[in-house]
């Protein structure tokens, strides 16, 4: 599973808006919209759409303050009000919350992740878009679903991060009586794993609904039939009490623009065009009619 937890430097976060263990920095405090991020392009991306999206709005005062440490560390700023939102992910925010849950879908993971969020945070309408587990093939396998997959998996070298295993390995065995060959430990959704993909290495691997690299390489995103991976909507993380009624409509507003296909084409204009991040989200809000 990919691990969608915001990735360190508190050092930074501490310095430029105060301790997040402390509170009281710029948060809700002073009226200043905090949007936290992480040093992953999509999260960067996600935070600047955030950001027009409010200022448009009418916001004067919005910041993204990238990057913001664990999820650990953006539950405590968040609490104190040192961070307003985050970007974050429908399913791996539920499991923070309820490590125990059972929910996979879109609708039920959201709506498990409204009861089990403690009240002194709150989640706003979930997008469409998803960045999630897959697992991916070849075309030459001839297999469009996971139960396809099932009963050849003994012939079939598995490609992955080094957690696949702890957590995936028993769970699809059980939905769809795959026992691979060999697991092997690759990256996690990165180039080491789509080069061992393409030079036949390993036969299926875990990327992720986003990447552009899925469809560059012409290969085959499998069905989860079972649906074993949990759903991961984007989904706006936020401190209650800082963002006023406006504010929330507007969010709301970006995310129900925010596409699985429209991500992976702001994915590939950040990582592969090399395009600012402001830019692109900009644009993205022109496009969706968000911006004048």
């Amino acid at each position: 599973m990919k691990a969608r937890v915001l990735i360190a430097a508190l050092a930074l976060l501490a310095t430029s808006c105060g301790n997040p263990f402390e509170g009281g920095a710029e948060g809700g405090a002073t009226g200043d919209i905090i949007i936290g991020a992480s040093d992953v392009g999509e999260s960067l991306l996600l935070a600047q759409i955030y950001a027009g999206a409010l200022r448009n709005a009418g916001a004067e005062n919005v910041k993204v303050r990238p990057p913001v440490g664990s999820r650990e560390v953006v539950v405590k700023a968040l609490q104190d009000k040192s961070l307003s939102v985050v970007p974050d992910y429908s399913g791996n925010l539920l499991r923070y919350f309820d490590k125990n849950t059972q929910a996979t879908t879109p609708q039920a993971v959201y709506a498990e992740l409204k009861q089990k969020i403690p009240a002194r945070f709150e989640v706003l309408e979930q997008a469409p878009a998803e960045d999630k587990d897959l697992l991916v093939v070849r075309p030459e396998l001839g297999i469009k679903t996971f139960s396809e997959l099932g009963p050849r998996c003994k012939d079939l070298v598995f490609g992955g991060p080094g957690q696949w295993s702890t957590r995936w390995k028993e769970k699809i065995k059980s939905l769809y009586g795959c026992e691979f060959k060999e697991i092997r430990t690759t990256d996690t959704g990165g180039p080491v794993t789509v080069a061992a993909l393409k030079s036949g290495d390993v036969q299926v691997v875990d990327l992720f609904s986003t990447s552009s690299t899925i469809e560059a390489n012409g290969f085959v995103a499998l069905q989860d039939d079972k649906n074993m991976f949990p759903a991961q909507n984007i989904v706006p993380l936020v401190a209650k009490g800082t963002l006023s009624d406006a504010e929330v409509r507007a969010l709301n507003r970006a995310s129900a623009a925010l596409t699985t296909e429209k991500l992976v084409k702001l994915n590939v204009q950040y990582t592969e065009e090399k395009r600012n991040a402001i830019d692109i989200a900009d644009e993205f809000l022109r496009e969706s009619g968000l911006k004048s």
